[in-house]
């Protein structure tokens, strides 16, 4: 598992994504990217995540923000979800688990009394250097679009 600290430089990554993308690392220089990890589309938190992130969408574009959505679902799965809750943003399907690994988010999770491996919801905000500056874990979905918008007021200013 890896992990990436703080003002660390985020290695170069290429990521399929809905409307047929291929996410470059390198090309989103000069601009701030939020990543956020979640468990699985069409799950009441999962979808409630997406929700406020469509629903706060304005605010992250002045901020000079790009979001993306990763889980491990099919990019058919993601293409459904997307449309479904008109999302503006683009959701990446890691389903060989490149990204989760790179930031560490799979976890041993207990799902109905079993032990599975699973996301443990999580956002990396990345600046327009291309290096990480904030991360959050165990993410609460209810408090999290206002944490992550408060931070970028902060690195923008």
């Amino acid at each position: 598992m890896t992990t990436i600290s703080i003002d660390e430089k985020i290695p170069d990554f290429e990521a399929n994504a809905t409307g047929d993308n291929l996410i470059k690392l390198p090309e989103l220089k000069g601009k701030n990217v939020v990543l956020y990890f979640y468990p699985k589309d069409n799950t009441p938190g999962c979808t409630q995540e997406g929700q406020d992130f469509r629903d706060h969408y304005t605010e992250f574009e002045a901020l000079d923000t790009l979001i993306f959505g990763i889980s491990r679902d099919s990019l058919r799965i993601h293409e459904n979800f997307k449309a479904k809750h008109q999302f503006p943003f683009e959701l990446i399907s890691d389903t060989e688990e490149q990204l989760c690994e790179l930031f560490g988010v799979i976890k041993m999770k207990n799902m109905y009394g079993k032990k599975v491996r699973g996301i443990e919801r999580s956002t990396f905000l990345i600046d327009k250097n291309g290096a990480l500056a904030a991360e959050w874990r165990k993410v609460k979905v209810k408090v999290h679009i206002e944490e992550v918008l408060q931070t970028l007021r902060e690195i923008n200013n």
